[in-house]
């Protein structure tokens, strides 16, 4: 039995395994079929050829969509357009006034000459006058409810000195441009579309300029002004530039809602097009690369126009039907092992 358990069964065991064994061998080198198999040599090339696409005739729309806010436009401040004393305020917070209409009334004295004569003695004499009194009115400038009134009877007051403030109730939309956006806005129209998520349909909003956010008046809320959201380009923290525009009177909205403003800025049709990946640079002036009929690569300057995001139109510099690649080149960034320089490497 111990010769059974020393030898036999271990010779045994290994007959099995061999058997078992070459079979697997045969399908993994021959396949099911039992025909050779064909020699790998290793995972299939990866080719990383850009793509070359024709330049063709197209249509660009320039449309540039953003999200923005309905905001109160902020109170106007009220200014003393002359140097003097308050002698009476025609206004009260509350009070609804038209453009033009007076606020207070300042007083101020003018020096007059003195009267020159002669005495009965034949000498010559100065009579002091009595300085001139004059009053001016300072006027609304603009129409809205006085939201405050910020000087007193007799209170000293210099030439633009905040006197009062106006809110004129109107609203605006206001939304921040991102990078893109502003480049494709270069020469923006004077209106916008806006539409208000569950508000009325959409209307047009006037009066569309391009900036830095909008000051909020130095006196701010503590006046009465109407709150401006910093987020949605108002006030005076920091921000990019904003696409600000007003909206007509009698459209329905209140501050705070959310808004989608949608600005046309043109549209250029049947001219040559190229996808916006193919060019480098995106305004007046770029770059693409033109392949020739045997392969070789010309970089070449264009003179860039509108573009709508996904393709982009070019003026000069190229001609219908010539070939150019569908992405800029990525130039070799391979960095040189120090370990490999030197005489010894």
């Amino acid at each position: 039995m111990s010769v059974v358990r020393t030898v036999v069964l271990p010779v045994l065991r290994l007959v099995v395994w061999t058997v078992i064994a070459v079979p697997l061998l045969v399908l993994a080198f021959r396949g099911g079929s039992g025909a050779a198999a064909p020699v790998s040599g290793g995972a299939p090339p990866v080719d990383l050829t850009s793509p070359v696409v024709p330049v063709a005739r197209g249509t660009v729309a320039n449309t540039v969509t953003v999200q923005g806010t309905v905001v109160a436009d902020a109170t106007v401040p009220v200014k003393a357009t002359k140097a003097g004393t308050v002698r009476r305020v025609l206004v009260e917070p509350g009070d609804v006034v038209a453009q033009g209409d007076g606020v207070l009334e300042v007083r101020w004295e003018e020096e007059r000459e003195p009267v020159a004569g002669t005495d009965a003695d034949g000498n010559p004499t100065s009579t002091p006058r009595a300085p001139l009194v004059r009053t001016a009115t300072v006027p609304a400038p603009t129409g809205g409810t006085v939201t405050a009134v910020d000087v007193l009877v007799d209170q000293v007051v210099a030439v633009g000195d905040r006197v009062a403030g106006i809110s004129s109730g109107s609203l605006s939309v206001t939304a921040t441009l991102g990078q893109d956006d502003q480049f494709r806005l270069l020469a923006p129209p004077s209106t916008a579309q806006v539409e208000v998520q569950g508000g009325p349909a959409p209307f047009t909003c006037s009066d569309l300029t391009l900036g830095a956010p909008a000051a909020t008046d130095d006196a701010g809320d503590d006046q009465g002004g109407a709150p401006v959201d910093p987020a949605a380009g108002g006030g005076t923290g920091q921000g990019g530039t904003t696409a600000r525009c007003r909206v007509p009177a009698g459209t329905t909205v209140f501050p705070g809602m959310a808004a989608t403003v949608v600005v046309d800025a043109g549209v250029a049709e049947d001219v040559l097009v190229v996808p916006v990946t193919a060019v480098q640079g995106s305004v007046q002036q770029g770059s693409v690369w033109v392949v020739g009929a045997d392969g070789a690569q010309e970089q070449r300057a264009v003179v860039l126009g509108l573009t709508d995001g996904d393709q982009i139109e070019v003026r000069e510099g190229l001609a219908e039907g010539d070939s150019v690649l569908a992405f800029v080149p990525v130039p070799d960034d391979t960095v040189e092992s120090p370990g490999m320089a030197g005489p010894f490497g």
